[in-house]
């Protein structure tokens, strides 16, 4: 028996990088997931991966920022495993410049994806768990049920470039521990993981200026210049940047019993960076 046996999960930017460690982690442990990314295959790869391995899921892609999104992503929670009891807000890409060159475009595509597309899920699912509460309540049960959004260091801190995504990342703090103290009295432990420097396909070494990823059509630059990878990479006290499978780790330790009285906490996963 795993220590989720029996849960149904929701992940965005479940297809990738430290959203795919965090379903296949969440799965390894029994819970039944629904995996979201902006691409359908990525979503799809995944399930195919747990359903490998035993495991129970299905693919919702599309994009977080949608609109209509939020109440379909509960929805197939509850159509294919009868409810919800962990969310995972994961999804997002950073698209940055300094303050007098970014765009209207640009401020608000990072404010929707980063905050506004958490707040919607969980506003979307607050009728759910709701039901479910009472119900239990009634029943003389207490199910205990997770939330995990995901902020960074930009947003405890800043970083130069990022007013956009530190703005976000700033406010996800913000909106867990308001929810932490709205969604107690409904047994939902609701914290924050804050990640550091973790190696995905954003942040690979690249000295090359025109690397790029696409997103709703639109052109991302990616990847860091491999000399300032090296400042960076010594201003971390363990020397290194993290892995996704450690970064997905902080993540799902937090929807373990163990946890079950922690919340509205922030996690700083950063291999002891501080700013």
């Amino acid at each position: 028996m795993g220590k989720l046996e029996g849960k149904s999960a929701v992940v965005t930017g479940g297809g990738r990088g430290i959203g795919r460690s965090i379903a296949l982690k969440l799965a390894v442990e029994g819970a039944r997931v629904v995996v979201n990314d902006l691409d359908a295959e990525p979503a799809k790869s995944v399930v195919e991966e747990i359903r490998a391995a035993g495991g129970e899921a299905v693919d919702f892609p599309g994009s977080v920022t949608a609109d209509g999104f939020a109440d379909g992503f509960v929805g197939a929670a509850v159509e294919n495993f009868g409810g919800i009891d962990i969310i995972i807000n994961n999804a997002g890409y950073t698209w940055d410049n300094v303050v007098q060159k970014m765009t209207d475009e640009q401020w608000h595509a990072i404010i929707d994806l980063h905050l506004k597309a958490p707040f919607d899920i969980l506003r979307a699912a607050q009728p759910v768990i709701s039901a479910a509460a009472k119900a239990e309540k009634s029943a003389g049960r207490v199910v205990q049920r997770k939330v995990v959004n995901v902020s960074s260091v930009a947003g405890i801190f800043g970083n130069v470039g990022q007013a956009n995504y530190s703005s976000a990342k700033a406010g996800v703090i913000g909106l867990t521990k308001a929810m932490a103290k709205e969604w107690g009295r409904y047994n939902v432990n609701v914290n924050c993981v804050a990640f550091g420097f973790i190696e995905t396909r954003l942040t690979q070494a690249s000295a090359a200026d025109d690397a790029s990823i696409n997103v709703e059509g639109r052109e991302i630059k990616v990847g860091i210049n491999p000399a300032f990878l090296d400042t960076l990479k010594r201003s971390i006290p363990l020397g290194r940047s993290g892995t996704p499978d450690e970064a997905a780790g902080s993540v799902v330790m937090l929807t373990y019993p163990e946890a079950d009285y922690v919340s509205g906490q922030v996690l700083l996963t950063g291999g002891g960076f501080e700013g």
